[in-house]
């Protein structure tokens, strides 16, 4: 009965096997195709662009003209109506509304610049060699409100912006003020300020970019540093110096800086500016005298609340070294109890040794008994591994496990006979054992375990149920009928915490287990199954690729609920 019901489990697993492979068949078909159709996809644009590239260059069926450079030797570009309509909102509304004309003069553009742009309208590209002309670039691609092309300007000038070139890129930008182009020069000219404060591009700033400048430095939180406020007292005076006259503009030369003292400090907030520059500021007599005295005030207030922290923090720190004090008058009594309770066990070790002493004599008396045991356990083979030669390989496996047949001992050797068999059971019987070696054999007649040096230990909790150690393998000795070699796989570099997996929900249990990730393998609760993953945290052979069939099939020849047909234990 036993035999016909393990001939209908292989064969179910065969037909199992069989699908298996086949939807596997289907999947690679299928991918197979979707590459083909990418592929052909990909065709299809590369073959657009060409096609595209070439309506450009090859003067057939060009029904509009566009002249560039001057009107007395314009240079005449051949186009498409239809692509240039699709392709720009410029011209889309200039055909529309002019659709019986079939030329435009663009005379501010030269032949490059709409080269360039032309280029882009056909088939997507744009040259970027030469970075001089990256503005003129981006004032056509407003120009013709081609957005994309401006979005890309834009971030490639923002990324050529640099500490040679800040100052160039900022005044180019005057006209257009793209946000983005102008946040990244204030980054420079803030992180550079100490460096150019008397770089006379600074000075060339207007009275709008200080102002938007000040914002910037207000909306990142920073400190306003006493160069910034010298920089400011020189630009005010130049701006003055640029009034023509004496007497007669000496009076809107006061009331200029005024207004200009005003627009600028009614923006910083009084916070925002150093303790240490206070004092320094009062020097400066473009300063609102109310700034100032809300300043102090403000300033004398700063002071007053560090002082209350300094006292908070004083009264925390005395507290502290009272209780600390406390404590190790507690842990004092504690050493002393300690020492009389060290000096009372003394006493008992030395009491216990006389009895261990008379039990000597009756330990040598039970050498011989335990000799003939010893003759009995030397002559301990695995009922699985009945071919010699594969056992003397195994245990070669690891100098530790040399003598692994004589110096062990085996349990439930046909398990599942026996009622009531699970993986509390066997936790019960393993846990605490030390080294230990599991092999299993499946009905296919995969015969493959694991070894741990550390042993098993139960864990309620799951999170605490992994095992270090540096030293497990897992090993694979036969698959079906084949005389496979046998192999050895160390555990990972970097996975020795998860070596080994030991909760009484489950039985052997070798690898890793996170989430919805498996170990490399474990065996069901009631011993009837196990799954496959490996290759998680122990070493797959070189030529096999981890989280492949091959490698989950590896062990037991499926990667899961593979039918176990026999289970060995040994404590070493």
């Amino acid at each position: 009965m036993k035999n016909q019901m393990k001939n209908q489990m292989k064969n179910q697993n065969q037909m199992k096997n069989q699908n298996q492979m086949k939807n596997q068949n289907l999947n690679e078909n299928q991918n197979q195709i979707e590459n083909e159709m990418k592929n052909l996809e990909k065709k299809v644009t590369k073959n657009l662009i060409e096609d595209y590239s070439n309506l450009l260059n090859i003067n057939l069926f060009k029904d509009f003209s566009i002249f560039v450079d001057n009107e007395s030797n314009p240079f005449e570009f051949k186009v498409h109506k239809s692509i240039l309509s699709s392709r720009s909102s410029f011209f889309n509304k200039f055909l529309r509304e002019e659709n019986h004309r079939d030329k435009i003069f663009l005379n501010q553009f030269n032949k490059k610049e709409m080269e360039s742009i032309l280029s882009y309208i056909y088939y997507g590209n744009v040259s970027f060699e030469n970075q001089e002309n990256l503005f003129e670039l981006l004032e056509i691609s407003i120009h013709f409100k081609l957005n994309l092309l401006k979005e890309i300007i834009q971030k490639k000038i923002s990324n050529s912006i640099n500490y040679s070139n800040f100052f160039q890129f900022f005044f180019q930008n005057r006209d257009l003020k793209l946000n983005e182009i102008e946040i990244k020069c204030f980054e420079l000219i803030n992180q550079n300020f100490s460096q150019i404060k008397k770089n006379e591009n600074l000075f060339n700033l207007t009275e709008e970019e200080i102002i938007k400048f000040i914002q910037f430095k207000q909306e990142k939180k920073e400190i306003f540093e006493f160069d910034f406020f010298q920089f400011l007292s020189k630009w005010i005076k130049k701006r003055n110096e640029k009034l023509k006259g004496k007497k007669e503009q000496e009076k809107e030369k006061g009331i200029e800086k005024k207004r200009l003292s005003h627009s600028f400090f009614s923006l910083i907030e009084k916070d925002s500016i150093s303790k240490q520059d206070f004092d320094k500021l009062k020097e400066f007599d473009f300063f609102p005298n109310s700034f100032l005295v809300n300043l102090e005030r403000t300033s004398s207030q700063i002071q007053e609340q560090e002082n209350e922290k300094i006292k908070k923090e004083n009264k925390t720190f005395e507290n502290t070294i009272k209780r600390r004090d406390k404590k190790i008058k507690l842990k004092k009594n504690e050493i002393e109890d300690k020492k009389k309770e060290i000096k009372k066990k003394n006493q008992e070790i030395k009491k216990k040794n006389k009895e261990i002493q008379s039990k000597n004599k009756i330990i040598q008396s039970k050498d011989e008994i335990i000799q003939s045991k010893d003759e009995i356990i030397k002559n301990l083979e695995s009922q699985i591994i009945k071919n010699k030669a594969k056992e003397k390989t195994l245990k070669e496996l690891h100098d530790k496990l040399k003598e692994i047949f004589k110096n062990s001992e085996i349990i439930e050797e046909d398990f599942q006979q026996k009622d009531g068999f699970s993986s509390t059971k066997w936790h019960e019987t393993v846990d605490g054992k030390g080294k230990t070696l599991v092999i299993i054999k499946t009905t296919d007649n995969y015969i493959f375990g694991g070894f741990t040096q550390i042993g098993f230990k139960s864990n309620q909790s799951v999170n605490l149920a992994k095992i270090r150690d540096p030293n497990a393998f897992i090993f694979s000795l036969r698959k079906d009928d084949d005389d496979r070699i046998p192999e050895k796989f160390t555990i990972k570099k970097g996975k020795e915490d998860f070596a080994i997996f030991s909760n009484s929900t489950f039985g052997p249990s070798f690898g890793e287990w996170f989430r919805n990730v498996y170990p490399d393998f474990y065996l069901s609760s009631d011993f009837r199954s196990g799954y496959s993953n490996f290759g998680h945290s122990y070493n797959l052979p070189i030529e096999i690729e981890y989280g492949s069939n091959q490698a989950k099939s590896y062990l037991a020849g499926s990667p899961d609920k593979w039918v176990i047909d026999e289970l060995e234990t040994y404590f070493i």
